[in-house]
């Protein structure tokens, strides 16, 4: 039996090439085998940290458009925006009763983004795995595709499940499995390989994004760090992070293994010759995602009607979970 895959993809900046590689293909992939595949464009997530409201609404937009510019078709998929479907809201606070706050206290992405905010560091943030675990578990999700920076989030999702079954019904929640890729799965700032590729702790010459230009992109990976080894070598290695990461972000965008990767550059010149190679792939990848965003993201209403028409879909689906969730934990009038 085909699994009920779920994945949400924030709304926030400029999508980049860890989000096409890491994501957005395996969306695509994904709106095949899942019954259904259901894709979140999280705008809620996205209030945790400070943001512009109408900046938000047009990202959304912006993501929109990219999502099915690469190859999402909303009669194969559900695609809608979180904000739409307010069973996430409640199934989240419902989830809270079973979810101890030393663990959301320990995640990482928290203190890391706790400590990087300057004014106010939100009760919405310390919440953002619940938020996320009620995402997934108002489907019944059995698979979720995910970078592996979303690792921690997943666990802890599980065991949320894991702890509302043993406490009011085993099988009422449905424990979801990961999906990492197996390869990209942690895409690398090109002037920064020791930290993932980011738009908001990354730089700007080593983030491509999935927007910029066939120049562009061909300037960013011919100035991508790799490392001092006399003579050159190309390999994939700990110990080599900056040729590692353009290894893999070349074999991710040619569908091939890291090792026939290094196999095909075996008579390279040089990390010259690596630089041009996946820098010419990445470009001709995006080349035709870029062309298809250009004819979508002018038609919002369109776009709008694509999202709203996802959400009913969406919440047809959530609504049952949560009937159900509801009646479990004894809130509201009995059912019958």
């Amino acid at each position: 039996m085909a699994p009920i895959i779920f994945s949400g993809i924030q709304p926030t900046g400029r999508k980049h090439l860890g989000n096409y590689i890491g994501a957005i293909t395996q969306y695509v992939a994904g709106q095949d085998r899942g019954e259904p595949a259901i894709y979140c464009i999280v705008d809620l997530h996205a209030t945790t940290v400070a943001y512009d409201p109408a900046e938000l609404r047009a990202r959304v937009l912006d993501t929109t458009a990219i999502l099915l510019a690469a190859g999402l078709d909303p009669e194969r998929c559900i695609l809608f925006r979180q904000g739409d479907v307010a069973e996430h809201t409640e199934l989240c606070w419902l989830l809270t009763s079973v979810t101890a706050l030393g663990e959301l206290n320990r995640m990482h992405q928290f203190r890391d983004k706790s400590a990087a905010q300057r004014e106010l560091v939100s009760a919405g943030l310390l919440l953002y795995p619940v938020l996320m675990a009620a995402d997934v578990l108002a489907y019944r999700a059995g698979e979720v595709p995910v970078g592996e920076d979303q690792r921690e989030h997943l666990e802890l999702m599980r065991d949320i499940a894991t702890r509302f079954n043993a406490r009011f019904g085993e099988g009422l929640l449905v424990v979801p499995e990961q999906r990492i890729p197996a390869v990209g799965a942690r895409v690398r700032d090109l002037q920064s390989p020791e930290r993932k590729m980011s738009t908001t702790g990354g730089s700007e010459q080593g983030t491509v994004y999935v927007l910029d230009d066939a120049t562009t992109i061909m300037k960013k990976f011919k100035r991508a760090v790799t490392d001092s080894d006399d003579p050159p070598v190309i390999r994939c290695d700990e110990d080599k992070p900056g040729v590692t990461n353009l290894v893999e972000i070349l074999a991710a965008v040619s569908g091939v293994s890291s090792d026939s990767v290094v196999q095909e550059l075996a008579s390279a010149r040089g990390y010259g010759d690596l630089k041009v190679a996946v820098g010419e792939a990445v470009a001709a990848e995006l080349a035709p995602l870029q062309e298809r965003y250009r004819g979508l993201r002018d038609d919002e209403v369109a776009l709008e009607a694509i999202l709203a028409a996802g959400a009913a879909k969406a919440r047809a689906i959530a609504s049952v979970t949560l009937a159900d969730v509801r009646a479990a934990m004894g809130v509201g009038p009995p059912r019958g």
